[in-house]
């Protein structure tokens, strides 16, 4: 099955993934694929835990050939995306306490299991 989905598929099943994750974490999804100029934001979500606004970077990989999902989210694109989250709330008007970046990385095996790995507040 994974193996007939284009690149572009694959990302939007990853993401799809790492929603119901999240929505199964108790984790309130504001905006999905929120584009601008200056970039993509994958997910917006709020964490009632943290009580905080979350941009989640979703990576999807199918083989760790090249690393893992997770370590292909860059310290250039983890300031990226929260310039980006800070962009996000000015379009909305809205102002928070605690804004984080998260990653989510979905690795797919070949038998079509996949396993979710959060790295919350991950650091650049």
């Amino acid at each position: 099955m994974q193996r007939q989905l284009t690149r572009s598929q694959l990302g939007s099943w990853g993401e799809d993934c790492a929603v119901t994750y999240l929505k199964g974490q108790g984790w309130e999804i504001l905006a999905r694929n929120w584009r601008t100029r200056g970039g993509e934001l994958d997910v917006v979500a709020f964490d009632p835990q943290r009580q905080a606004l979350v941009a989640v970077e979703v990576k999807t990989r199918r083989t760790t050939y090249a690393g893992t999902a997770e370590e292909a989210v860059t310290p250039v694109k983890l300031q990226r995306i929260r310039g980006l989250l800070s962009e996000w709330l000015a379009a909305k008007g809205l102002h928070v306490q605690v804004i984080a970046v998260d990653v989510i990385g979905i690795q797919l095996d070949s038998q079509g299991n996949y396993t979710v790995n959060h790295v919350r507040d991950a650091q650049y």
